[in-house]
């Protein structure tokens, strides 16, 4: 058989590089089109429709939450909270499921489970942020908040919240392939994170000792974070950056590691 009809192992790292991004760009676009279509109105609604769907919820809650916890405007106090929130769980649960959209291509040798993880982190994480720019500067237009956002800590705090989505993720991809009923038993488990997470409330505010239990909540050290670009005398000290990235960096080591040494197993068994 000619050399030229399969990669050699001894490639150089730069064409391996090179091979990788075309797979992840052909899975981006694979996944764009399967998921919004193929038209531009299709990525457009997208957007649109989570955008819709927090306004409305904004203004739902804020007739029943008249005085947020910071601030004189419950609109972004909640958008604060709920932006970081989704993003985490709607990249988190979409890198958790690649394996699985993937299986039909993951059969050929150029495309492998690392391509197929980042081609639908990037797609939905930029979707994301889209709706997280179109929801908070939407606010800060049709509401007098008086605030003035420090864009560097929203950005860290944001890309805190796409760390934690790629780091559960990536774990998760493993763990739904091997242990199909964990999808389920995550649901459950992971319900509760709307009214834990801090979007309605600041962690100062939660009596012990049930704020000591709900410091180990990722997300509140997010949310906290993120409102701390927005609120200037605001100071959320009880945020751990090394928690941030220690955590998610060892669940999507562990995670690469199962599924380096499992995948073959995991998507014929699958």
């Amino acid at each position: 058989m000619s050399d030229t009809t399969i990669p050699s192992r001894a490639a150089s790292p730069s064409l391996r590089r090179l091979a990788s991004a075309r797979s992840i760009s052909a899975l981006m676009l694979r996944e764009m089109a399967t998921s919004y279509g193929r038209s531009p109105g299709g990525y457009l609604w997208a957007v649109l429709e989570p955008v819709a769907g927090i306004a409305l919820l904004t203004l739902i809650f804020s007739t029943g939450f008249q005085s947020p916890s910071l601030g004189v405007n419950f609109p972004i106090f909640y958008a604060t909270g709920l932006v970081p929130f989704l993003l985490f769980t709607d990249v988190s649960g979409k890198v958790a499921l690649s394996l699985l959209y993937s299986k039909p291509l993951l059969a050929y040798p150029a495309i492998t489970f690392v391509d197929a993880l980042a081609a639908r982190f990037l797609v939905n994480l930029f979707t994301q942020f889209f709706v997280a720019h179109a929801v908070l500067i939407g606010i800060m237009v049709l509401f007098d908040t008086h605030l003035t956002p420090d864009v560097a800590i929203v950005a860290e705090a944001m890309a805190y919240a796409a760390l934690l989505a790629l780091g559960v993720g990536v774990f998760n991809a493993f763990a739904f392939c091997r242990f199909p009923v964990w999808q389920r038993a995550w649901s459950i488990l992971t319900r509760p994170l709307f009214i834990i997470s801090g979007i309605f409330f600041t962690f100062e505010t939660i009596p012990r000792p049930y704020g000591e239990a709900l410091w180990f909540n990722p997300l509140i050290h997010v949310v906290g974070l993120m409102r701390q670009g927005f609120y200037a005398g605001y100071e959320a000290e009880y945020v751990s950056r090394i928690y941030l990235t220690l955590l998610p960096l060892g669940l999507m080591t562990l995670g690469l590691v199962f599924l380096r040494r499992d995948h073959r197993d995991i998507l014929n068994n699958s």
